[in-house]
C-alpha cells in the first residue's frame, strides 16, 4: 500500500502582498530550481533536490 499525503496546490508557494507575487521559498543558485525549508535534529537547511545543493543556517 501506498502512503497518501496531502496534495500541495502550486498557489501555496506564492505570496500576494499589495499586487505583487512573491515565491515563498528560496531559488537554487546552482540550477535555479525551488529549493525546500528543512527543519530537524541536525538544524535547519535549505536543499535542493534536483541538484542537491545543501545551505545550512547557522544561528548564533
Amino acid at each position: 500500500m501506498s502512503k497518501e499525503g496531502k496534495k500541495r496546490f502550486r498557489s501555496a508557494l506564492y505570496i500576494i502582498e499589495g499586487g505583487r507575487i512573491r515565491l515563498k521559498n528560496r531559488i537554487c543558485p546552482r540550477c535555479g530550481s525551488i529549493m525546500g525549508y528543512y527543519r530537524d535534529a541536525g538544524g535547519e537547511r535549505w536543499y535542493c533536490g534536483k541538484c542537491h545543493y545543501t545551505d545550512f543556517i547557522s544561528r548564533r
